[in-house]
């Protein structure tokens, strides 16, 4: 059996392991080489791919519950959904929740992902008490953020590549209700956009939908979405039925002419100016999640995320530039995502700065890559960085002029021996 990415790029064969004993998993390690952790398959790219897998799904039990502090403690294989279903009717929620609640916490860690909220909570990491983690050597640690600092920091946003996280204890969030009071804000440029996001950085949620095939003086016109829980005591969450793509879309299914009409459709949704709604957590949190396969829209070839930041004293210039870069190339994204983020962490290779990010999705096809290569030059001119868990093609030179941790996260894998057992295609590709 093979495993792809959510990108369903590339497809390389790879054998895969499962472990039900911790002493099976010593065995695999000890008899190894070029392993990764693979959780339910939702990174876009090849940071969860390599000749050797070992599936951590499978670790799904909940261990225990603090309903006086909130901290869960659970296998590395739950699911952000299956917390969910389980401790919103209860009254909780997760503190930092990326788009999609179909991840595992062991992958959540690895990429130290991060929400609508950052500019309030930060990363993953930041509600991370504790993880064991067992390493390259086959022995199983605890780490804590103050007592194995170095370890810590190499693990959040390492993506797989210090060992094998089996369990993880966090910290969740008190709400009163399931819904969310959401306030959309309709701009008509990216002047607009970014005094929207300014008026409205309070919010304690925020994210913005942005049609980056317009142009001229429309360039970054959006729908900014904020918002915060409601305090009604409605908690009855429960799991939706869900439409499913039963199969790969043909790939002239989705062209400029397709993300043009959807783009116009989308924004005129909303009315004019500044409007309210009442959403539940799915829809505010995890729109696309309501769609199985979603990635099949992109056709067989599959596709790849574009996801960079820039630090907020450039993020006006850059953006504005790569928007008309994307804009003239004709290969626009109906999933555009825009969002503010707060103060970095210390982790190494956690992936967000100050300033404002942009997510953008692109079906595999002739001449892509060219064009990523010269938003990678817009990026790395405006002092930004690219997110690995997206990425499927960045260069060494690109991604290390973005992270300025790299030598110490390298010499830390290399010291501790990590480098020879753990390994993935976009390790190799990127150097660390």
């Amino acid at each position: 059996m093979s495993l792809m990415s959510w990108g369903m790029y590339p497809k390389i064969k790879n054998t895969v392991f499962k472990f039900n004993k911790e002493a099976t998993l010593q065995e695999i390690i000890s008899t190894h080489d070029e392993l990764i952790p693979y959780g339910n398959g939702r990174s876009y790219g090849d940071s969860a791919l390599s000749t050797n897998i070992i599936n951590v799904r499978p670790k799904d039990y909940f261990i225990d519950f603090d309903e006086e502090s909130g901290l869960l403690h659970v296998q590395a294989g739950v699911l952000l959904s299956e917390i969910l279903e389980s401790y919103v009717p209860r009254g909780w929620f997760l503190k930092v929740t990326p788009g999609t609640k179909l991840i595992t916490i062991g992958g959540a860690i690895a990429s130290d992902i991060h929400g609508k909220n950052h500019h309030v909570e930060g990363c993953f990491s930041e509600c991370v008490e504790n993880f064991r983690i067992m390493l390259a050597n086959g022995k199983v640690v605890t780490c804590y953020k103050d007592l194995d600092p170095e370890l810590f920091k190499a693990t959040c946003g390492g993506m797989g590549l210090t060992g094998i996280i089996l369990d993880a204890k966090i910290y969740l969030k008190k709400i009163n209700s399931q819904y969310i009071d959401q306030t959309t804000i309709k701009t008509k440029n990216l002047k607009e956009t970014f005094d929207a996001f300014e008026e409205y950085k309070e919010k304690p949620y925020s994210v913005a939908w942005i049609d980056c095939l317009a142009k001229g003086d429309k360039i970054g016109k959006c729908l900014l979405m904020v918002g915060d829980f409601r305090d009604d005591g409605k908690l009855d969450y429960k799991k939706k039925s869900q439409l499913s793509i039963p199969f790969n879309f043909p790939s002239f299914a989705l062209n400029n002419w397709s993300v043009r009409a959807f783009n116009w459709l989308y924004y005129g949704k909303a009315k004019e100016g500044v409007s309210k709604q009442r959403v539940d957590i799915d829809t505010f949190f995890y729109p696309l999640d309501a769609i199985g396969h979603w990635n099949r829209i992109y056709g067989k070839k599959g596709f790849t995320q574009y996801q960079f930041i820039l630090p907020k004293e450039t993020s006006y210039e850059g953006l504005e530039e790569i928007l008309t870069a994307i804009s003239k190339s004709g290969k626009g994204s109906f999933l555009a995502v825009l969002k503010l983020y707060g103060k970095a962490n210390d982790n190494w290779l956690s992936f967000p700065i100050e300033g404002y990010s942009l997510a953008l999705d692109f079906k595999i096809e002739k001449g892509l890559f060219d064009l990523l290569d010269k938003l990678d030059e817009i990026v790395i001119k405006h002092k930004g960085r690219i997110y690995l868990t997206k990425d499927v093609r960045v260069s060494k030179e690109t991604f290390e002029k973005g992270y300025p941790d790299i030598e110490t996260f390298r010499q830390y894998r290399k010291e501790n021996k990590m480098d020879e057992k753990f390994q993935s295609n976009q390790s190799k590709r990127v150097g660390i």
